[in-house]
């Protein structure tokens, strides 16, 4: 989900260090990851033009300022984004990417940029040019973004299941830091306790938005009731809705962008978040979520990648109906805390956003869909 200037001076960010059980980079040797500009430059947020083409000259200096287009993108409800480009195919296009208003309340800025480069490092994402006062500018992905349609194809969900299964393999060798659910949960519950509460406890909106006090009863059961269930620590993208996901039907892959969220989480609330996506962001209908069926088929796709990727036999591992099953019913518990984390930061863009979107219906559909669910998915059983 996409969200005054000083003189361009650069400075270089230092490179991420690499975990030492990490495959290789997929290109370009193997060395250490390069290090990012940083140009001193803030673009206003209400008219981005002005500043990314700054940035552009900065970055591409031999392009005439004459012959540069733009395209700004609408479909993002976190940052603004604006791509500049010279040729008409946008093969040569940069995304410049400016923070939403107040998204330091909800992104880790720095934690953003090291993951960029360490997805980049392993092939999992675009090339990052620079990061300025307020946003990033990197390399445009070809191809299309998806939407509800496009993740039920079983074809094109493979892909999406196969890319998942790639990026939470990146490091799964390695001693894994713990989850960022609940710090983050925690964090966000405590921004809507302080900054909302008198919208959140108003009177007309009981059914709606639960007391703070329910929020935290809620959270407190998520905690002691999914953290047991045994899904592995990987790194997750965390917020794979349908327009996170480009299709480059020539190379026949699907590449995630936005890494605004990633960070180490359960395995089963990365795909769990993923289902619940199905049902879209702007007009959302939760009768689009996946099938048991359906789940089954992208979860053996996905098992039989990561196993691929993190146990070494390309083309020769099986699922068996037990694994397959745990993970389904891993899924559509964790699934419950995506519903609530993305309600909770619906709360609180709605206070701070200048970007048009209904954040409080979003995070009341957020809400309700969260306690109809719970007691469905608080019946499944792990298999003995």
């Amino acid at each position: 989900m996409g969200r005054g200037s000083g003189s361009a001076e650069l400075a270089m960010a230092a490179p991420p260090a690499r975990c030492p059980d990490c495959p290789r980079p997929e290109r370009g040797g193997g060395g250490a990851t390069p290090a990012v500009p940083h140009l001193a430059i803030a673009v206003d947020e209400g008219d981005v033009l002005p500043g990314a083409l700054r940035i552009v000259r900065r970055l591409r200096p031999a392009w005439d300022p004459a012959t540069v287009k733009t395209k700004l993108f609408t479909d993002g409800i976190t940052n603004k984004l604006v791509a500049c480009y010279t040729d008409e195919g946008m093969g040569d296009a940069l995304l410049v990417r400016v923070y939403g208003r107040k998204t330091e309340l909800l992104v880790d800025r720095e934690t953003e940029l090291r993951n960029f480069q360490v997805l980049r490092a392993h092939g999992c994402a675009p090339d990052l040019y620079c990061a300025f006062q307020n946003g990033l500018c990197y390399q445009f992905l070809p191809g299309i973004a998806l939407g509800p349609d496009h993740v039920r194809d079983p074809h094109v969900f493979r892909l999406v299941a196969r890319e998942m299964a790639r990026v939470h393999a990146i490091h799964a060798n390695g001693s894994l830091p713990r989850p960022i659910l609940w710090q983050k949960m925690h964090k966000y519950l405590s921004l809507v306790k302080t900054e909302l509460s008198p919208k959140v406890s108003n009177a007309s909106l009981p059914r709606d938005v639960p007391s703070p006090e329910a929020l935290e009863q809620e959270l407190a059961w998520m905690e002691q009731t999914l953290s047991p269930l045994g899904s592995p620590v990987v790194l997750c993208h965390n917020d794979l809705l349908c327009k996170n996901i480009i299709l480059d039907r020539t190379r026949e892959r699907v590449r995630f962008i936005d890494y605004e969220y990633t960070g180490y989480n359960y395995q089963a609330f990365d795909i769990g978040n993923h289902f619940n996506e199905f049902a879209g962001v702007k007009e959302v209908d939760y009768g689009l979520y996946p099938s048991r069926e359906t789940q089954l088929q992208w979860l053996h796709s996905y098992l039989q990648a990561y196993k691929e990727l993190t146990q070494g036999h390309p083309g020769d591992s099986q699922v068996s109906q037990e694994e397959l099953e745990t993970l389904y019913v891993q899924v559509n518990k964790f699934s419950l805390a995506s519903h609530f984390f993305w309600a909770c930061w619906g709360l609180i863009q709605d206070k701070y956003s200048t970007i048009d979107f209904n954040f409080l219906r979003y995070a009341k559909l957020r809400f309700k869909q969260y306690f109809k669910m719970k007691p469905v998915v608080t019946a499944l059983q792990l298999p003995k």
